[in-house]
Order: structure tokens, then sequence, then C-alpha cells
């Protein structure tokens, strides 16, 4: 083990102690998803989906 691996690791667990708070926070008052922001959502992705079984079906 490197003096880089256990810089890696420090600075993985202090990033993990920085952001858990804050990511807490902002999953407890998040908005709700209604069902247009869903809609919104999952069309593009199904587009993209479809695109890429085209795509393969191309080759």
């Amino acid at each position: 083990m490197n003096w880089e691996m256990i810089g890696s690791a420090a600075l993985m667990i202090a990033m993990l102690v920085f952001i858990f708070p804050r990511m807490r926070h902002a999953v407890k008052n998040a908005p709700k998803g209604t069902f247009e922001d869903w809609k919104g959502f999952l069309i593009p992705v199904g587009a993209v989906i479809l695109f890429i079984i085209f795509l393969i079906q191309m080759v």
C-alpha cells in the first residue's frame, strides 16, 4: 500500500463525511414527482432505448 492509495482513501472518506449530511437533507426536502414529471423523463429514455435497438438491428 503506497501513499497514493492512502491519500485516495482519505479523500474518499472525507468526501463522504462532507457530502452525506447535505445529501440526506436534499433527499428529505426534495419535491415529490408528479405524473407529468415522470412522463417527461420516461419519453426521452424510451426514445433513446428504441434508437439503440434500431442501431443494433441495423448492424
